[in-house]
């Protein structure tokens, strides 16, 4: 019998943009966060299941703000990011303080996830469809003869972007049968009118980008076998990029799935949603986080009261 897949939660970054602990601040009048949504969603969908990543600086308020309400209804784990988890002969840069990324974040999880898995990132607001449809494909995925098969929830580039700054996106090359082919992170993407544009030089010269196109937001259909691929990833990393920036090189989790598709060792299907994103990447951004859930609970999309024990299928 197929496993119900597992809602892995990255919760260990501190937003520095943001300016403090942005999966703690509340985006309604009865005081959920986002990360309420998205495991309400999960719920909904079919997870039952949460593995929440987080540090240990945080793990104190988490658990009381988060975790232990959650608890009280599905399955919770926590798994640790932590700068000095590295495999065994090698040690932390003198001098480094910023975390390895996503990838390393999600490898913490061997050992504790042992099924499907999906992955996002706890200040993300996905929306309902983007739960429904990577469950879905997570109740049925099975690794090929020699391929992995995995999945992405892909978003329209205009449905991400924000009006107060400049954003971080993976555009996706996506083939003739939606399967992913490659992704290409751009790390400065800015709203140009109605559509956008990024830089590689600080701002000196831009490029636009194809209107509607589709970005990977971190949201992730895994099978088990991810896992092993990341730990044993990790070192190449630090053999190569980390050895060349000790300081600030980091493991991205989108990254690592770029190599399993070139070197054919995995398939990625892209399911497209129609939902708009919406995060907390600035302060300003908030509100318009705030407006939107008012609207959805006006729309019926959400109850005014979101209640975990309703929700479960």
């Amino acid at each position: 019998m197929q496993k119900k897949p597992t809602l892995v939660i990255m919760a260990a970054g501190m937003g520095s943009r943001y300016g403090g602990l942005k999966q703690m601040d509340p985006v309604d009048e009865k005081g959920n966060l986002i990360i309420d949504f998205s495991i309400y969603d999960a719920v909904r969908a079919g997870f039952d299941k949460v593995v929440f990543i987080i540090t240990h600086a945080i793990e104190e308020e988490f658990k009381e703000r988060i975790g232990n309400r959650v608890g009280r209804y599905i399955k919770v784990e926590y798994v640790y990011q932590q700068l000095d988890h590295l495999p065994e002969g090698y040690r932390v840069p003198e001098g480094r303080v910023k975390p390895w990324g996503t990838g390393h974040a999600v490898a913490s999880c061997l050992g504790v996830v042992d099924g499907p898995f999906a992955v996002i990132n706890a200040d993300d607001f996905y929306g309902r469809q983007a739960f429904t449809m990577i469950c879905d494909f997570l109740k049925h995925a099975e690794d090929g003869d020699g391929y992995y098969q995995y999945a992405m929830v892909g978003y329209e580039l205009e449905n991400t972007l924000t009006e107060n700054g400049s954003v971080a996106r993976g555009i996706c090359e996506i083939d003739e049968n939606g399967m992913l082919s490659g992704i290409c992170e751009r790390t400065r993407i800015e709203k140009r009118g109605d559509g956008a544009a990024f830089t590689e030089d600080g701002g000196q010269t831009w490029t636009a980008l194809p209107k509607g196109c589709t970005v990977s937001m971190n949201m992730w259909g895994f099978t088990e076998s991810l896992l092993g691929e990341l730990n044993e990833r990790f070192r190449r990393f630090l053999d190569t990029e980390a050895e060349k920036n000790p300081l600030k090189s980091e493991y991205f989790l989108p990254f690592v799935v770029n190599e399993l598709l070139q070197e054919k060792k995995a398939v990625v299907t892209v399911k497209k949603t129609s939902d708009k994103w919406y995060g907390v990447t600035y302060k300003e951004d908030k509100q318009v986080v705030m407006d939107a859930v008012r609207a959805m609970k006006s729309a019926g999309v959400y109850p005014d009261v979101l209640d975990l024990e309703k929700a479960m299928v």
